[in-house]
């Protein structure tokens, strides 16, 4: 089996310079020669032994991120679609993920063990809430973490997060754009963080157009196809003349629910109603019509996120302790001015 003095020798350079080179260590190495290596690298087949380099440096190069099980009646394919772009961003980092599970009711012990064995290197923490006693835990323990997300203001951590706040907002300025003055908003409970920035972009949206925010046209609710309905027929009680003309929501599943429940009344999505959605799940562009919404910039999350844990990991000077990154509008035939 080749060893790295057989690179060496082929490369024609020292055995210095082939650690250097493979372990992406910051030296005086020009270009041509990190080329060389790689070439002889891969010209006698030389696979390095991971697990002795991990042993030596005292690194297992695993970056722990717990799997999120979606209920039956739901569905979260923007969790999907950020553990891929994470574990992507990290094998280009040299890093694996390790994914695990916890109990809801008790997540901790998890996370302990994990680090007392030395099994992983960081966290990331998604799906995070106010008091959110993983990052709690960590903060405590001195362990290297980034969330997916944000928690209380006060606690110092870092995070990377989707801006909702100016996404919504650009739902709403989209919406008045086109002529709407009757625009609802389907939003989760108060204690969903995600949920509560959200809502902040739809009000100030409204504020911004000098539309005042009528409390009847916010409906709150589980992320479900049923809050949707819910919402619909929750405005079908008020006077026709206060139905609302345009709704955005906090999720696209949300944005389902509207449109199926204001068909079966009789209105014509795009015409009668304008909806608007959150997230650009991959069924929305197949909705009839298809759904406006606002995308996720999911891989720039993830590569934001592992470009964080690679500052805390390599002791560099970290830029930023956290990051907005904004959403963009996917405009879809689900949306027009409103119908006389």
């Amino acid at each position: 089996m080749p060893t790295i003095k057989d690179v060496a020798r082929e490369a024609g350079v020292s055995i210095a310079t082939v650690s250097y080179v493979l372990n992406n260590k910051p030296s005086a190495i020009s270009e041509d020669t990190r080329q060389l290596v790689w070439e002889a690298v891969h010209k006698i087949g030389y696979m390095p032994n991971v697990t002795a380099r991990n042993l030596r440096s005292n690194k297992s190069r695993l970056i722990g991120y717990a799997w999120h099980e979606v209920p039956q009646n739901q569905i979260n394919p923007v969790l999907d679609h950020f553990t891929y772009h994470l574990a992507q961003a990290a094998e280009a980092a040299g890093y694996h993920i390790l994914t695990f599970t916890y109990p809801l009711s008790d997540p901790l012990p998890v996370y302990d063990e994990l680090i007392r064995t030395g099994r992983v290197d960081a966290f990331v923490v998604g799906s995070t809430t106010l008091d959110d006693e993983r990052i709690r835990f960590l903060m405590d323990q001195q362990f290297p973490f980034v969330c997916f997300g944000r928690s209380n203001p006060e606690w110092n951590f870092r995070w990377v997060d989707t801006d909702g706040t100016h996404g919504m907002r650009q739902a709403v300025d989209y919406l008045v754009g086109l002529g709407h003055q009757r625009i609802a908003m389907v939003a989760w409970p108060p204690a969903s963080l995600s949920g509560t920035y959200r809502l902040m972009g739809y009000i100030e949206g409204l504020e911004a157009a000098g539309i005042p925010v009528n409390e009847a046209y916010i409906v709150r609710g589980e992320h479900s196809e049923k809050t949707g309905r819910k919402a619909v027929e929750q405005w079908m009680k008020l006077p026709h003349h206060e139905m609302p003309t345009a709704v955005v929501t906090v999720s696209d599943l949300i944005a389902v629910g509207v449109m199926n429940a204001a068909e079966q009344h009789g209105f014509v999505i795009g015409r009668d109603l304008s909806v608007i959605g959150f997230d650009d799940a991959p069924m929305s562009q197949y909705l009839r019509p298809a759904l406006t919404t606002l995308k996720q910039p999911i891989p720039e999350i993830g590569q934001a996120i592992i470009s964080m844990l690679e500052d805390m990991l390599t002791k560099n000077e970290a830029t930023d302790d956290h990051q907005l990154l904004e959403p963009s509008l996917v405009i879809r035939a689900s949306c027009a001015p409103p119908s006389r």
